[in-house]
Formats: structure tokens, sequence, C-alpha cells
């Protein structure tokens, strides 16, 4: 029997989940980063939020620096993923925006925790993927 080749070998499927990953990840720092850099989404009105939730947002808010600096990494990194261009930088910068996410949700403002597992694990996700351009970041100690 003539058996005609698979379409879509295992090694394409793979790089179309991490693509559709990146792009996932990228479009969700890039569209919520630029959001919240320009001012785009309302804030949530008073006491519509836990408190401890409310009280870190206001912190982060009276610095008058933080939150612009932290949506701005957001949308530049979102950007680097949807162009494909520093991935892995990108991934390492986005990391700890992506641990305190997931913290700010899971101990703060719970409603939101499923979101912020998803952007977890698509960070994870493209972490593992590209590990071989971390490989030299986890070296202990260094033959110089």
């Amino acid at each position: 029997m003539n058996h005609a080749p698979e379409t879509n070998p295992p090694r394409s499927r793979a790089r179309i989940a991490a693509t559709i990953a990146r792009v996932l990840l990228g479009l969700g720092f890039f569209v919520f980063g630029g959001a919240g850099l320009f001012n785009l989404l309302p804030p949530p009105p008073p006491g519509t939020m836990p408190a401890g939730a409310e009280a870190f947002s206001g912190a982060l808010f009276a610095t008058g620096y933080m939150l612009p600096l932290i949506k701005g990494t957001e949308t530049l990194c979102g950007l680097l993923l949807l162009l494909n261009r520093f991935v892995p930088l990108a991934l390492v910068v986005l990391a700890p925006v992506v641990l305190n996410i997931v913290a700010f949700h899971v101990f703060l403002a719970p409603s939101g925790t499923a979101v912020a597992i998803v952007f977890l694990a698509l960070e994870l996700y493209l972490a593992w993927v590209y590990r071989a351009a971390f490989r030299p970041l986890l070296i202990a100690r260094n033959a110089t």
C-alpha cells in the first residue's frame, strides 16, 4: 500500500504551537501594556477591587513612574514577541512581570487568576521552546 506522507509532520506542529504561543503572549502584553501605557482602559471604580489589590495598585500609581515603566516594558516586549525578534530576551524580561501578575491575582485579586495562569503557561512553554538560548545563563561557574 502506498500511503501519502503526513502533511503536517510533528516538527512542524511544534513550530506552529510555538508560534501560536508567542503570538498570543505577545498580543496580550502588547495590547494590555499599550492600553495601560496610554490610559485606554478606565481604572476600575473605587471599592470594586479587594482592599489589598486596590492598595497595591494605588501605591504603584502613586510613584508616578512605576506603572508607565511596567506598561512600557510589557508593550515593548509584546512587540518583540509579535515581531519574532529577541524572543529569549523578551521572555527573560517578562518573567518577573508574569510572576508578579500571577502573585497579584492569587493573593490579592483572585477573580483574574485564570488569565494569569494562561500567561504563566505561555511563558513557561516558550521558555521551554527557547531553552537552548538560556543554557549559557544557567552555568553555575564560569570557566574563565
